[in-house]
């Protein structure tokens, strides 16, 4: 969940970082929540607006467009397993707004991760979804700060490569991981984690963060209630 404000040179030095990995391997992290408290008061101001022009069109479109609230979780899955085998089995997804946003987000984010890693992403996605703290859709979300060089919230929507979506047997099985997470999926992988980042980084954040879980390549932590001010 994305989801690298920890500095200016660390920004730099994490970009680089996603730039080198980025046809190969999936780096990402989610960024610095400091930044979130600061920009929230801005995001309806004519400079958000400003900002948005570098987007490309069919994202502003979709930031435009209203979607409906992400549904908290109901408990409708009974069963979930994370392996590519029980996922394959289940029917193809035709995606509402909500479940493209979150799919392309773990394409972009975590797709060199397990099926594990990618629901664990999504995992994170939907805690901000129900945190206070966060917009209460899952595009909001995942858009947060887009617009704002190394400040969104999740690397690929402000790294400025485009977005394409080249490996199609890996999302469409992403189609059907966010259906499931939208559709009342367990959240019981991270511990009601907020932020992640790859074990590649090492963020300014992530020493004053509770860590709650380590998946494949991903460090997961949750967003203390109090921030600290060293």
């Amino acid at each position: 969940m994305s989801i690298r404000r920890f500095g200016a040179f660390g920004a730099v030095v994490a970009f680089c970082l996603a730039g080198m990995a980025h046809a190969d391997v999936t780096v990402s992290h989610s960024n610095d929540p400091t930044a979130v408290l600061d920009t929230r008061l801005t995001q309806l101001l004519g400079a958000e607006k400003k900002a948005l022009s570098s987007v490309g069109t069919r994202r502003l479109q979709r930031l435009l467009k209203p979607v409906r609230k992400a549904p908290a979780s109901s408990g409708k899955v009974a069963e979930i397993r994370y392996d590519a085998e029980w996922l394959d089995t289940q029917p193809a997804v035709d995606p509402n707004a909500e479940e493209q946003c979150l799919a392309e987000a773990l394409y972009f984010e975590a797709r060199g991760e397990s099926i594990k890693g990618q629901f664990a992403v999504a995992e994170v996605i939907m805690n901000r979804v129900a945190s206070g703290a966060y917009p209460d859709t899952v595009c909001g979300v995942i858009n947060q700060g887009t617009g704002r060089r190394f400040q969104c919230q999740f690397t690929y929507t402000c790294d400025g490569r485009a977005e394409v979506i080249n490996e199609k047997a890996a999302y469409e099985r992403l189609k059907k991981i966010a259906r499931l997470m939208l559709g009342g999926a367990p959240h019981n992988l991270t511990a009601g984690a907020t932020h992640y980042h790859t074990k590649a980084v090492n963020p300014r954040w992530a020493r004053r963060f509770p860590r709650t879980a380590t998946i494949g390549v991903h460090y997961f932590y949750r967003q203390p209630t109090q921030l600290s001010q060293n």
